[in-house]
């Protein structure tokens, strides 16, 4: 018997309500949906209410979705979208527990490799294009041929083929970023084997009553539905949003107006960046000296320094300065928060800006004031389980040859082609955590070594391969690097309310 496509049997719900067709579509795309929702949640309970609250919507929305939408892609997205309606309800409820992905390296011999990337893989997907995300959905979670691939995007097999292998480097492209070096047939063979795995039991069955028949659902399922719902709504929004504005920008009218804008901001408002000349050839004392003959002010601008390095400098009254930074570093040091210690609750700003705060007293506050009117974000600091590194010992007698007579740390860093060389002289654990955390894993790390003395080491990390090189190079001077779950306090970021 010919198996009905995904419009047929939505059509058939929209018009007959029929639960047969439902049923038939829950049964196909449950356990994708279930999947997505439970690696970002880690949660089996909250997953299967994520999916109902998913085949919800679907239902309410079958009369609207048009032929052309792609439904594997429509139900992977809206899965994706209400699962961030759940982990925001939860961190803002409870402030105790919030999916932070933690970056990690790996190589290609790597024989455990979707652990890895399952916690990045749909903040990936979410930076591609709305077709490039539906070419990957078909490909590898439904396992369509290239050419079912094609026909359901109107192209053909080979264009088909074109767009997934495109879309695949951009997701190669992110890993990379984030030091995940693998190639594209192990990227793909991992999502193909993994991405997708069996629901629960009953549960596709629970959601078509739920969705088809009105069944009773919780509280906190219906406020996932309407917070889901509203995200969707916001997102193609935004979508509408962009269109004008590119269609605007490519008159000259529009031109004129931006340009007015710009002029009105800068002139007629009075700003005066004169501060920023001080800071083209400048070392982070001279910075700080700065500070006292600048006429008192706060002010966050775009950087006119895009090819110098980010430079920040601070005094003993909480006065600050900087260029080329971007909003999250400002956000570190508005709030003294770590960046790898930071939830965002939806998107900011991009850019990187120059900076001042140099009140008689008070600057943090008025530099986080600063920061909340002009890209309206406020923070608060809460406990959340996070993934984390913890460093603890592994060989004390290794770490006994290293003992050093520095009383403190001083510290040479060295790039050799793709290897960084960094010597260290009086380090205590607690510093070398400090700056494996910032400048290597990009995660919380916790010190448990118990150490209270200064080592000299001279480590030898890979660039091509990061993580996976601190690890080795720890382990060779008596210490370990080992992945955990741990409550952190973490700084969480969100738009004013």
């Amino acid at each position: 018997m010919h198996e009905l496509d995904d419009h047929t049997l939505l059509r058939q719900f929209a018009e007959q309500n029929s639960e047969t067709a439902f049923a038939a579509l829950v049964a196909r795309h449950v356990d994708k949906v279930y999947s997505a929702a439970l690696r970002h949640t880690r949660n089996a309970h909250a997953a299967e209410e994520i999916t109902q609250a998913v085949f919800v919507i679907l239902a309410k929305k079958s009369g609207r979705l048009g032929g052309k939408v792609i439904l594997a892609g429509w139900l992977y997205e809206t899965a994706r979208l209400t699962a961030v309606t759940f982990i925001r309800s939860e961190i803002r409820r409870a402030r105790r527990e919030q999916e932070a992905h933690m970056t990690t390296a790996l190589n290609e011999n790597d024989s455990e490799v979707w652990p890895h990337i399952a916690p990045l893989l749909d903040d990936a997907l979410a930076g591609l294009s709305a077709a490039d995300r539906h070419a990957v959905v078909l490909r590898y979670f439904d396992g369509k041929s290239l050419g079912e691939v094609g026909a359901a995007l109107g192209a053909s097999e080979d264009a088909a083929k074109k767009r997934v292998t495109r879309a695949v480097e951009k997701l190669r492209g992110w890993f990379t970023k984030r030091g995940v070096t693998l190639s594209a047939t192990v990227l793909t063979a991992a999502i193909s084997a993994n991405s997708v795995q069996a629901a629960p039991l009953g549960l596709a069955t629970t959601v078509t009553a739920t969705a088809v028949k009105g069944a009773a659902v919780s509280g906190s399922t219906l406020t996932l539905i309407k917070g889901a719902l509203k995200i969707m709504a916001w997102a193609k929004m935004k979508t509408a949003i962009a269109l004008t504005a590119g269609m605007l920008l490519t008159t000259g009218a529009a031109t004129f107006v931006v340009g007015q804008i710009v002029k009105y901001e800068w002139s007629i408002l009075g700003v005066n960046d004169s501060w920023r000349t001080r800071f083209t050839m400048i070392s982070r004392p001279a910075m700080l000296s700065a500070l006292e003959k600048i006429p008192a002010q706060v002010m966050i601008l775009p950087t006119i320094y895009p090819d110098w390095g980010s430079i920040i400098g601070w005094d003993k009254a909480h006065r600050l300065a900087g260029r080329n930074s971007s909003l999250t570093n400002l956000l570190s040091y508005a709030y003294g928060m770590r960046t790898t210690r930071m939830v965002f609750l939806g998107p900011t700003a991009g850019g990187k800006y120059d900076f001042i705060a140099n009140l008689p007293q008070g600057s943090e506050e008025a530099f986080r004031e600063k920061i909340k009117t002009q890209f309206g974000l406020v923070a608060h600091k809460a406990v959340i389980t996070n993934d984390v590194w913890v460093l603890k010992v592994s060989d004390s007698e290794k770490l006994n040859l290293l003992i050093s007579k520095k009383t403190s740390a001083n510290f040479e860093f060295k790039q050799i082609e793709n290897r960084f060389v960094w010597v260290v002289e009086g380090n205590s654990a607690a510093e070398l955590a400090s700056v494996l955390e910032g400048g290597f894993v990009q995660a919380p790390v916790m010190d448990r070594t118990g150490l209270s003395g200064r080592y000299d080491l001279n480590l030898q990390f890979d660039l091509t391969n990061v993580i996976p090189s601190v690890v080795i190079q720890l382990h060779r001077v008596g210490l370990e690097l080992v992945p955990s779950r741990e409550p952190v306090e973490m700084l969480v970021v969100e738009k004013v309310k």
